[in-house]
């Protein structure tokens, strides 16, 4: 499978940044983090999803968190320093990004946010991140991708309640 070689991906090659473009199948009727990490063989808590986030006061920011987690929109306005945060409507997605679901990523993206990305990127020695189109993936050293986006690390996720329950 050819790999293309996205916006994305130029920017780490101008920051000289090492990367390992790794392509999938795409299935439109599953998109999820979840799914793209069975499909580029990782372990989900290590491929990062990509979510823009509007705050109440109307600035925009970037989500940056594990595939098998949920964004606690509290915890992103506290870090943010905003008083209350939503996920931006679909149709502002791809006008603000230049992104399509699925294929959302901090880096190049047409308009620059803040980045915010969960702490836990720094557990691993490789991360996963959408190359900015459906279908790729680049996977990094989270230094590397923290360095690139200008991201700030900040607790995002969620404890999901089957993890609470134990299974």
């Amino acid at each position: 499978m050819k790999v293309p070689k996205t916006n994305a991906a130029r920017l780490l090659d101008s920051l000289g940044i090492a990367y390992e473009a790794r392509a999938y199948e795409v299935d439109p009727e599953d998109l999820s983090a979840i799914a793209v990490a069975r499909k580029v063989g990782l372990p989900a808590e290590q491929v990062f999803k990509t979510l823009l986030t509007r705050a109440s006061s109307g600035e925009y920011f970037f989500a940056v968190i594990p595939g098998d987690c949920e964004l606690d929109l509290k915890k992103l306005a506290a870090a943010a320093a905003v008083k209350r945060v939503e996920l931006a409507s679909l149709k502002e997605v791809e006008p603000l990004t230049g992104y399509v679901r699925g294929g959302v990523t901090v880096m190049a993206a047409k308009t620059e946010f803040p980045a915010y990305v969960d702490e836990t990127v720094e557990l691993f020695d490789v991360v996963s991140i959408s190359a900015g189109v459906r279908g790729t993936q680049l996977l990094m050293k989270p230094a590397d991708y923290l360095r690139a986006t200008g991201g700030m690390l900040a607790d995002l996720t969620k404890i999901l309640r089957s993890a609470e329950a134990g299974g």
